[in-house]
């Protein structure tokens, strides 16, 4: 039996009701596999400013790292976009993501064949689609200086991208490392004809893989050609590695491969911790919905596969994570699914409580997928 310390950060919108069918899930693996999950709530985002008038308090921060891993549903919406840029929810975000050193975002997008025609791409386009973006988290633009000026002309607003060699480094490292796991191939992405940045982040990855990765086959692409050959040629991609911002556009517009952008889960990652585990936040890419918060309509895979993603990378619990992926897999070919990815075949939407329980009653009873 092992016990794992897990906290647990429902957050806004959606987020409490996709958190919800994952902690489910947790419990499921838990109680099957003979393990015991302690799942401590704390407070982010909107709740945390409504609460205690920030959007990280310390206490979360601290909590955080004190646990094996992190759950996040999600952050953001309308009643604060009018309160001061930095405390607004989204800062939240930034922050757990810098304060716990979570540098490497781990983005898998599939799109199983029950589902290829939920998206608005051709069958012939998206089934068989198997990729991972690997987004670097705690530099570029999103954490430059920031400024609002005047001048004659109006207000002056800048916004600074930095990198430096060791984050570029390192993040082109993890990336590489997963290549040589799946299909051995690793395109990195940038805009060097334009970017100073960017040309640096080249050069890097260039020496990277040369010195350290030769069996890996590597090849370069500008941010815009690969978001035009994300969509025309999806299953050439093997592992994806970018800057922040490039990774945070480009996986938006890949959840349109798998139809919805409530099926695509995530891992942050740090440095490895004895035995190769890391300290992870877990989420889903989707954000907090708003507009369907409450409706019981929200798709809960792309959380509950970021518990799948959780068992994996920080507890080291493979075959925990293939039971949840399994069980994902044989709940969608069964028809369990919500409006976002109803299709012809499988016109039916289920409602967010009854996908979790498909699928906890599918972990329960041991199904296993096709692979």
């Amino acid at each position: 039996m092992t016990h794992a310390t897990i906290t647990v950060l429902p957050g806004d919108g959606i987020g409490p009701e996709v958190v919800a069918q994952a902690r489910r899930v947790l419990h499921a693996v838990a109680s099957r596999f003979g393990h015991t999950f302690d799942l401590r709530d704390a407070l982010i985002g909107g709740a945390a400013i409504d609460a205690v008038g920030a959007p990280l308090p310390e206490e979360t921060l601290m909590q955080c790292r004190g646990s094996h891993a992190v759950l996040l549903g999600a952050v953001g919406g309308p009643q604060w976009d009018t309160i001061p840029a930095e405390i607004r929810p989204e800062r939240g975000l930034l922050a757990i993501r810098k304060g716990l050193g979570l540098y490497a975002n781990i983005r898998p997008v599939t799109v199983p064949a029950a589902l290829a025609d939920a998206s608005t791409l051709k069958r012939s386009v998206v089934e068989g689609v198997d990729l991972v973006v690997i987004r670097e988290l705690t530099g570029g633009i999103y954490f430059g200086e920031k400024s609002l000026t005047a001048d004659a002309n109006g207000e002056v607003a800048a916004d600074r991208c930095t990198y430096t060699t060791a984050e570029i480094e390192r993040v082109v490292r993890v990336a590489a490392t997963l290549a040589r796991t799946r299909r051995n191939t690793l395109t990195s992405v940038d805009k060097a004809n334009v970017l100073e940045t960017s040309r640096l982040w080249r050069r890097v990855a260039a020496r990277v893989m040369a010195e350290e990765f030769p069996d890996v086959g590597y090849e370069h692409m500008l941010v815009d050609a690969c978001a035009m050959h994300l969509i025309r040629r999806p299953r050439d991609f093997d592992v994806i590695v970018t800057e922040n911002m490039f990774g945070d556009i480009l996986t938006d517009e890949a959840s349109v491969l798998a139809g919805s952008i409530g099926m695509l889960p995530s891992a942050s990652l740090g440095d490895a911790r004895v035995g190769g585990i890391r300290l992870g936040l877990y989420e889903p890419i989707h954000g907090s919905a708003p507009d369907i918060a409450g409706r019981g309509i929200a798709n809960p895979i792309g959380t509950i596969l970021s518990v799948a993603m959780l068992l994996r990378h920080s507890l080291g619990m493979d075959t925990e994570a293939h039971a949840v992926e399994d069980a994902v897999s044989v709940a969608i070919v069964d028809g369990y699914v919500t409006g976002d990815m109803t299709s012809p075949d499988r016109p039916h939407a289920y409602s967010t409580s009854e996908v979790g329980s498909a699928i906890v009653e599918r972990i329960e009873g041991g199904v296993t997928a096709t692979r």
